[in-house]
């Protein structure tokens, strides 16, 4: 670092060196990199003059060729700087510093600290300019003490009396700012620094007489607080009376930094400060009648403003006092007053929504008032509008130049502040949907045809806002089908759609880019809300769209959104709307498609191939004729498909646009078909575009058209066996499905050879290690089996043993299975069978049969289930063996010699064969079955249970009377019997199960009452699921047991409701609806039952209601809710004390119903969100926090979902929600305690952290003062600072999924 030394300080004595000049040695090799041009001893470097040094500079300029030459010569010019060489070096310096390697010693940090400040001073702006960048890097070298030093230098600097050095001082002191570390970091560096400016910043703001320093102070200041007004509290009292003057300041400039600075000192300070913050303002508020200075009262709404977009979650307590000055203020003639006050409703909306609920109408009411406000312009008929346009255009615009100047014209800001002001209004109040369809939407329709393009933008950014809030939660089928206030807010706005087309048919040519922009965005929304809304109105669209598809005047951008317009209308409108404006639409896409620009003809050719999608779609018939158009656009893909110079986006693009064309209209390509071919072909080739190619591929195999492949197919399918050799997982995957695609097209077609190389790669994909691409390739073995079974000879046994090592796996996906049941049957099925059905049989109930019939290690009981199915799609492929399987399985059910878990596996097939081929011997199998539920193995009797179920379903009129006759007979067995019935009431047909449904209710109910917990809850499940049998019948009488209310019974009859909400078929969907609407209606009823099993069973039915149907639920909340909330309380009345021993134990027999309560306010938040009131939900929540070790790791969770969801009611309590952490988190476990006791808080401690960094998410949080104290506590706690970054850390690798299933 010495020669920087040397070069930023010149003239210094004792600088060492041989050189006849400095520059000779520093700039050709530090600054050019070139070798230096020494030269005798003789000169030192204070004998360097300006001149000498300008010489010598271009004395070496003459010698040099390079780069660093050529930027010399431009610095330099015909007369070089003296300051040259400090310019030069300055920039090294910088360069240096932006290293993370450079390591400075404290001499050098010392001697480099000094010199930046000098050159601060320097008489070269340049220089200068470079200095104060070199600070931000320099902060993070050096240590705190020199980061002061230079504060002071700086803070010394901005009292100067020149203005230039002023300014740098300013620059640099935000430059040393910004680049502090931010105090959640656990770095004191940013409070001390912060400590020392801000004494001097005070002082300087203090100074009336010098306004610039002011300025200066006042812009540091704000910038400060705005990142580390926390650290600062000590301060905050200070700031606020230093601030509250200045906004009496005669010059404009300083109270507008005031209003900011204070707006950042209201997000930090105290409660007791931010009240007096807000107490001095609302005091100086004059009376709108009162005499007052126009700009004193500007300058207080705005600081109202400021506050309430940083800390407006603060404001609400004073709402009452604040909002009706506002309103009586907007109706004073003062333009820039009224957007101050639009801009604070604006803020207060967002930030407290529900304070604001009173005055809403009043705000409504301002808004559509001022949303149309032009005094300066008259808006006639559309006729007047265009005559103004065209005729008199000319004499308009020398008349309005005479009358007034849109310069002085101030009404469009109060426009644009009354729109985004609805804007927010609609945002933050969705349960006024309704009222706003009615009020809000044809004010914002009229006014559409606003003449300033901001205010038109922000028009419709309301109106797109109204959309997307009527947007329903799961689609418009479920609308439809359920109707709900959801579907009346889409009636509503399919009444509207007629007007905003009127609205918008000038707009879509208008000559604005933007306002096209715009028309466009709000379209797209709109068919996204209501799908196929648009398809009358698709003559003005369309002209639209060609207008801005046309249209090469204004930027790419106007074209590649009407292209994405256009694409998202393809999805959402019938394909007949568009059939008769084809000859119009396709010329123009045509031409995007050869555009220059990569974008546009990338969106082009994805418009194209939507365009083939939707007009001539394969599962419909063709409705209009391809051939005219057929050519152009193929002609326009190979074109693109031929280019190699191009980008990758458009290269995917007309790969993918081909494969559509060949998919959909290959029988009308003619000649165009076999170049296409081969240009996949060769586009499989690449490396690039493979994976592309590989999706066109399967799009064309899959088309029903049935393409010849022939052409490629010897060389495709070597191509498409060596991408299963690849680690890049999407192309295995997409060269899985493209081979199943072309086995089941092209079939026998298939070359064998080109097969085998296919299926010796398949064994190692058939692996453990990745379910999917075992299924997939699963599923293409039973292709290829049924269409070249002599393709397998080579590749069965293999496939078979990894197939067999798949079938042992405990994480087996039900997909895979079911590709492994369909592989099997193949392998049997064919004539003759590829392998033995005995030797398959053999194969699969091996790893049972040799297992160690004393117990050593066992399969896992999945694996029974996965052998049992297998075993029993062998039997269903081949029928003839199904008898002799049967009768194998009921030999080794019945022999003693057999281990449990040939048991187990026997009667699991049984039960599955019994499904698909008979039941076997009938009253060999009870007997056996009967014996098994004694049997002295849990595992054994469980099987025996669930094949009795099984079998019986498929042989009701034998097995139903011997299950229920058993079910009386056995009182001890009745839990396993019941579990039979259970299976039985599932498995059979709803017809077959009539003729026995009034004695299984009977038996039902007369068990619903035991003391069993178990027993109760198989016995809720039978009765759920026999309902569904017959519901006009048996509803009626289900509706008396759950209204009469008979104690213990209802409590566990109740359950059974849970089952009616989860249809087993799409049979039961219609009776499911009818039961759920039914049982919901009187789930406020079984609220109240002073039974608490009644209460618990309850809200386990309406958690399950709230999973699976909450388009149901919605309307029926503001009932619910009430009893809810209600059971989420803490009950001391159901707190005792357990004696055991000389110990005393407390017991809380209302914990059950609290938590499942908190299940189910949990459920609601997934699909109910917007019918809840979030601040009382809040409330609640509040409780939960405080409550049981289960409550509180199910309310640490709900509490970060929130915060992502709905961070504005959140941020608003955040101090009261920051206590309840702080006390899980600094809890300690009592000395002796279990080992599970410490793991529970270790877990409580890690579920409260995530709360914690969910919270910190919200951007204001951190400026909270109780917030920021907690931060500080974690950081000096290094046991919960370890956890807290852990945690952060966790949180940036994987995305949140805090979802969990309670039902």
């Amino acid at each position: 670092m010495f020669f920087l030394h040397s070069l930023l300080e010149p003239g210094r004595p004792g600088a060492p060196g041989p050189l006849d000049c400095i520059l000779c040695f520093c700039v050709p090799e530090a600054v050019l990199g070139i070798h230096p041009n020494t030269r005798g001893a003789g000169s030192c470097l204070t004998s360097c003059s300006g001149t000498h040094v300008a010489q010598c500079f271009r004395s070496f300029l003459s010698t040099g060729g390079t780069a660093q030459v050529t930027r010399a010569r431009s610095l330099l010019g015909n007369a070089p700087p003296p300051s040259l060489p400090r310019f030069m070096a300055t920039s090294d310096l910088m360069s240096e510093l932006q290293k993370d390697s450079i390591q400075l010693d404290e001499d050098s940090e010392r001697k480099v600290v000094k010199m930046l400040l000098r050159l601060l001073e320097d008489k070269n702006g340049e220089v200068q300019n470079l200095a104060v960048k070199c600070l931000g890097p320099l902060v993070g070298k050096v240590k705190e003490y020199q980061v002061e030093t230079i504060v002071d230098a700086l803070c010394a600097n901005m009292r100067s009396d020149k203005e230039q050095l002023r300014d740098i001082a300013g620059i640099g002191l935000k430059t040393v700012l910004s680049e502090l570390p931010a105090a959640a970091t656990g770095s004191s560096l940013a409070s001390n620094v912060c400590r020392k400016i801000t004494g001097q910043l005070t002082s300087a703001i203090a100074q009336q007489e010098d306004v610039p320093v002011q300025l200066e102070a006042l812009d540091i200041l704000s910038d400060m607080l705005s990142r580390l007004g926390a650290p600062l509290g000590a301060f905050h009292a200070s700031l606020l009376h230093c601030l509250l003057p200045q906004l009496s300041s005669p010059r404009l400039a300083v109270r507008k930094r005031a209003v900011g600075a204070l707006g950042h000192l209201a997000a930090a300070c105290s409660t007791d400060l931010f009240v007096e913050l807000a107490d001095h303002l609302l005091d100086r508020l004059p009376g709108p009648r009162a005499p007052a200075s126009p700009a004193a009262i500007r300058t207080l709404i705005q600081c109202l403003g400021s506050i309430g977009r940083q800390a407006g979650h603060r404001l609400g307590a004073h709402l009452d006092r604040l909002v009706p000055l506002v309103e009586e203020f907007c109706n004073l003639d003062d333009d820039e007053l009224r957007e101050s006050c639009l801009q604070a409703f604006e803020a207060l909306l967002r930030k407290c929504p529900k304070e604001m609920g009173p005055h809403v109408p009043n705000v409504t009411s301002l808004c559509l008032q001022y949303v149309k406000h032009d005094p300066n312009y008259n808006y006639d008929s559309d006729e007047d509008e265009e005559q103004m346009e065209t005729e008199d255009s000319e004499f308009s615009e020398q008349e309005s130049e005479e009358e007034y100047s849109d310069d002085d014209d101030m009404s469009w800001k109060v426009r644009r502040a009354a729109a985004k002001c609805l804007a927010a209004l609609i945002d933050s109040r969705p349960d006024l949907l309704p009222d706003f369809h009615c009020a809000l939407a044809p004010a914002l329709i009229h006014r559409f045809k606003e003449r300033e393009e901001n205010v038109k933008a922000d028009v419709f950014g309301a109106y797109i806002v109204l959309l997307r809030q009527t947007r329903p939660p799961k689609g418009w089928l479920e609308v439809m089908e359920e109707p709900t206030q959801t579907s009346s807010n889409l009636q509503m706005l399919r009444g509207q759609v007629p007007l905003v087309m009127k609205a918008l048919q000038r707009q879509l040519k208008d000559r604005s880019a933007r306002a096209r922009q715009g028309c466009f965005s709000l379209l797209t929304e709109l068919a996204g809300v209501l799908p196929g809304s648009l398809a009358e109105h698709m003559p003005v669209l369309v002209a639209g769209i060609v207008f801005s598809l046309a249209d090469r005047s204004s930027s790419s951008t106007i074209r590649m959104d009407a292209l994405a317009f256009l694409q998202g209308l393809l999805g959402t409108e019938p394909a007949e709307a568009f059939q008769p404006h084809l000859p119009t639409l396709l010329p123009p896409v045509m031409a995007c498609v050869a555009d220059p620009f990569y974008k546009i003809a990338a969106e082009a050719l994805l418009v194209l191939q939507e365009l083939v999608r939707a007009l001539w779609p394969l599962d419909a018939p063709r409705k209009l004729d391809p051939e005219p158009y057929v050519g152009e656009m193929s002609a326009a893909t190979l074109a693109r498909l031929r280019a190699t110079d191009l980008d990758q986006e458009v290269k995917e693009r007309a790969i993918s646009c081909m494969g559509h064309l060949v998919g959909h209209l290959g029988d009308r390509l003619g000649d165009d078909l076999e170049p296409s071919l081969l240009l996949l072909l060769d586009r499989l080739r690449n490396e690039i575009t493979r994976l592309s190619a590989v999706k066109a591929l399967t799009l064309v195999a899959t088309s029903p058209l049935r393409i010849n492949l022939q052409p490629i197919l010897a060389e495709a399918l070597p191509i498409l066996a060596s991408f299963l050799r690849k680690n890049q997982r999407a192309l295995r995957l997409a060269t899985l499905a493209a081979l199943a695609a072309l086995a089941q097209s092209q079939g026998p077609g298939l070359p064998p050879s080109a097969v085998r190389a296919v299926l010796a790669e398949l064994p190692a994909l058939v692996s453990e290690s990745d379910m999917h691409v075992a299924q997939l390739a699963v599923d293409f073995l039973a292709t290829v089996t049924r269409a070249q079974p002599a393709s397998m000879a080579e590749v069965s046994g293999p496939v078979l043993a990894e197939l067999l090592r798949l079938l042992r796996s405990p994480l087996l996906p039900a997909g895979v299975l079911a590709a492994t049941e369909g592989f099997l049957q193949a392998l049997v099925g064919t004539r003759p069978p590829c392998v033995d059905y005995a030797k398959l049989i053999g194969l699969l109930t091996a790893p049972v049969y040799e297992q160690a019939a004393d117990g050593g290690p066992g399969l896992h009981k999945q694996v029974f289930h996965s052998l049992a199915r297998c075993v029993a799609a062998l039997a269903a492929a081949c029928p003839q063996e199904a008898a002799g399987t049967a009768n194998r399985l009921v030999g080794d059910a019945r022999s003693p010699s057999s281990s449990p878990g040939v048991k187990v596996l026997a009667f699991l097939s049984l039960a599955e064969v019994g499904q698909v081929a008979g039941p076997g011997p009938q009253r060999e199998l009870k007997a056996v079955l009967l014996e098994a539920l004694g049997s002295p193995s849990e595992d054994v009797r469980a099987a025996a249970s669930y094949a009795l179920g099984r079998v019986g379903a498929g042989n009701l009129p034998d097995f139903l009377p011997f299950l229920l006759g058993q079910m009386e007979a056995e009182p001890r067995r009745q839990y396993l019997l019941l579990h039979s019935l259970r299976e039985a009431l599932g498995a059979a047909q709803p017809d077959s199960l009539k003729p026995y449904a009034e004695d299984i209710w009977a038996l039902l109910f007369q068990r619903c009452e035991g003391a069993e917990e178990g027993t109760r809850g198989v016995v809720a499940e039978c009765i759920g699921k026999l309902v569904l049998v017959n519901p006009p019948f048996l509803l009626p009488r289900f509706r008396k047991q759950l209204a009469a209310g008979r104690g213990l019974g209802m409590g566990k009859g109740s359950p059974d409701r849970k089952w009616a909400v989860r249809p087993r078929g799409p049979h039961r969907s219609e009776p499911c609806l009818f039961i759920t609407q039914i049982c919901l209606g009187l789930t406020p009823t079984s609220l109240q039952d002073p039974d608490l099993n009644v209460r618990r069973a309850t809200l386990a039915f309406f958690n399950s209601a709230v999973h699976n149907k909450p388009s149901l639920v919605r309307d029926l909340l503001d009932d619910i809710l009430p009893f809810l909330y209600q059971e989420t309380k803490i009950r001391r009345d159901l707190i005792r004390e357990v004696e055991m021993g000389p110990f005393k134990h407390t017991v809380d027999d209302g914990l059950d119903v609290r938590k499942a309560a908190f299940e189910c306010m949990y459920s609601l938040l997934e699909s109910c969100l917007g019918q809840l009131d979030v601040c009382e939900f809040l409330n609640h929540l509040e409780d939960g926090l405080k409550d049981h070790y289960d409550i509180r790791m199910l309310t640490f969770i709900m509490l970060a979902r929130l915060a992502t969801l709905c961070p504005v009611p959140v941020l608003q309590r955040v101090d009261r929600l920051i206590e309840p952490l702080r006390a899980t988190c600094t809890a300690k476990v009592k000395a002796g305690s279990v080992k599970q006791e410490f793991e529970k808080q270790d877990e409580l401690k890690r579920s409260a952290m995530r709360a914690v960094a969910a919270l910190l998410t919200i951007p204001e949080v951190g400026k909270s003062p109780i917030m920021a104290d907690f931060s500080s506590q974690i950081r000096s706690n290094p046991e919960l600072a370890a956890l807290f970054e852990s945690i952060q850390k966790d949180s940036v690798s994987t995305p949140s999924t805090d979802s969990m299933e309670l039902s």
